[in-house]
């Protein structure tokens, strides 16, 4: 018997589309509801995390723009359609139904760089159940990277008191990961990246200037600090611990002069390090070269430099694995269908009742409660319109409207915005100790839906 001949899978290119990063059980729900006529009944799903990581006392949105992106992407090519046929995936009448996929609903969101908490309905998905039901993986995969990485990142800038911090993990993960996770660094306030994707793709600031190999490559230190400052001038960073440190920072300032822009270290026990070299520094006459520390830090690694004489930090593997948390455990669940196919059809909640992950059923809103000092004290979750009070913010905002993208915006009002809402939790959202939620979550019942 001769062998059917293997389907030839083209190699997924960065610029294709996103309607196969998916799982197959939502094809496969497709399909089944197509057969049973309840494919086109009015749904609406809801992202949100039933807790925090342990000891976070807020999260932080994320991906909202990356989410987009891949929302407007999200179609089904020829090639597309003939690996699913082919592989018995779906039939020929799912095929055709998905070959004219659209996403023509509705989505409102939590703005991105905004904080959240357990229970917050942070994105809102309402269209049919078919065209909302596949876009599931797709969401969770981008906001629950995307949330993680941001919800570390900005546990880090608080840990750093305003000095700068740049985002350097590229090498410790996925390729395409990094790119995302420099961009959810920078809206949670880290400085710049090193990652040149994440600068042309989203234009997040890069930086970046030798390892230890380049020292390595030369006759000597002296050698590879003069072509470094030859090629980049005396306002570079000169790593200075590949042999001897206090040998290395005489010879930078020696070849630089008391302008050198500043020092690297990268080994041994920084806050230490960091006051030696600040001496020494000091007494060779340049006191404004700035001294960053990297080698492998975390926001427990950062608060405990707080008083060392740092400039500067660089962080890598902790930032693009959540600092322990890599994923935000974000899921994606059917609160409300139609009882039939239509505009017109009733709406119902739904919600799942297993034991250790039950659901609330019902459309939701939210309200971010803030007392007359300006501070927020509870997050209030309601089935209904939200009824917020004359200090309250209203948590959602539009999206997607009629399959229209239309909550775009710069990674600037994102940053801005996620200054502004962790300027406004109380004081303890900022303690790295284990604890509670900042906020707490209040579920009440709200006003009619149109």
């Amino acid at each position: 018997m001769v062998p059917a001949p293997a389907l030839r899978v083209p190699p997924v290119d960065a610029d294709d589309g996103t309607a196969l990063l998916t799982d197959q059980y939502e094809l496969t729900m497709l399909q089944a509801a197509l057969r049973s006529g309840t494919a086109g009944r009015r749904a609406v799903f809801e992202v949100f995390a039933r807790s925090l990581p342990a000891g976070r006392r807020y999260g932080v949105v994320a991906g909202v723009g990356r989410l987009l992106d891949a929302i407007e992407a999200f179609r089904f090519d020829t090639a597309e359609l003939e690996f699913l046929t082919a592989k018995g995936i779906v039939d020929d009448p799912t095929a055709q139904w998905l070959e004219k996929y659209r996403f023509t609903g509705n989505v409102w969101g939590y703005a991105e760089g905004d904080c959240y908490f357990p229970e917050s309905p942070i994105l809102v998905v309402e269209g049919t159940f078919a065209e909302a039901v596949l876009l599931e993986t797709l969401v969770l995969s981008i906001l629950n990277h995307d949330c993680a990485i941001a919800s570390a990142a900005s546990r880090m800038v608080q840990a750093a008191q305003d000095r700068p911090i740049i985002e350097m993990g590229s090498r410790r993960t996925h390729e395409r990961a990094a790119v995302a996770a420099a961009r959810a660094a920078y809206i949670a306030g880290f400085t710049t990246t090193s990652n040149l994707e994440a600068g042309r793709r989203y234009g997040v600031p890069t930086a970046g200037t030798s390892a230890h190999s380049f020292t390595l490559l030369h006759d000597g230190e002296r050698h590879a600090f003069e072509a470094q400052l030859a090629s980049l001038g005396d306002g570079t960073t000169l790593l200075v611990d590949t042999y001897d440190v206090e040998r290395a920072v005489r010879t930078a300032v020696e070849l630089a002069g008391p302008s050198l822009g500043a020092v690297r270290i990268d080994s041994g026990d920084l806050g230490v390090m960091a006051r030696r070299v600040r001496e020494q520094l000091d007494a060779l006459g340049a006191r404004d070269t700035r001294i960053v520390v990297t080698g492998d830090l975390d926001e427990y690694g950062i608060a405990a430099l707080a008083a060392a004489p740092v400039d500067g930090y660089g962080v890598g593997t902790s930032l693009v694995t959540g600092s322990g948390a890599p994923t935000a455990s974000l899921v994606y669940k059917l609160v409300a269908r139609a009882d039939a196919p239509g505009e017109g059809a009733a709406m119902r909640p739904v919600a799942k009742r297993s034991a250790g992950k039950p659901s609330r059923g019902g459309r939701k809103s939210a309200v971010r409660r803030i007392d007359a000092h300006g501070t927020a004290y509870a997050e209030t979750v309601s089935v209904g319109e939200p009824v917020p009070g004359r200090r309250d913010r209203v948590l959602h905002v539009p999206l997607v409207r009629d399959g229209e993208i239309v909550g775009r915006e710069s990674l600037r009002d994102a940053r801005d915005r996620h200054v502004r809402s962790v300027a406004e939790l109380p004081a303890t959202a900022l303690q790295l100790s284990k604890g509670e939620p900042a906020l707490p979550t209040e579920f009440v019942v709200g006003g009619p839906r149109a």
